[in-house]
């Protein structure tokens, strides 16, 4: 993983039966964020449902999510690789156009009910 200084705020945070989780971003197992928009996403997805998991929840529960692209061309690429993690009941979303950091195309936050 990438040696990031210690940042002021916490990766989950719960509250009675919610879980708030911080952005993720799409850095795959070597620490690295790869090129593409899809390997992204499901970098991210696969990263907030480990998140989840160790809080005894899952993709499932998640009830909303935020979403922030660089680029509004990627939309649809993102649509497709997001659309496969989720099942209805669908969360509620958004989906901003953001600049981020170190290079990545997305990032993804998530509220999620036991």
């Amino acid at each position: 993983m990438t040696d990031l200084p210690k940042l002021p705020f916490s990766k989950t945070r719960r509250i009675d039966s919610t879980v708030y989780l911080s952005g993720e971003l799409g850095f795959d197992a070597e620490g690295k964020i790869p090129a593409g928009i899809e390997a992204q996403t499901r970098n991210c997805l696969n990263r907030i449902q480990a998140t989840l998991e160790t809080e005894g929840l899952g993709l499932a529960n998640v009830v909303s999510c935020t979403c922030y692209l660089t680029d509004t061309a990627d939309f649809a690429a993102f649509n497709a690789v997001y659309g496969q993690f989720f099942a209805d009941p669908l969360p509620v979303r958004t989906t901003v156009r953001a600049d981020l950091m170190i290079d990545a195309k997305v990032e993804i936050t998530v509220i999620a009910k036991a």
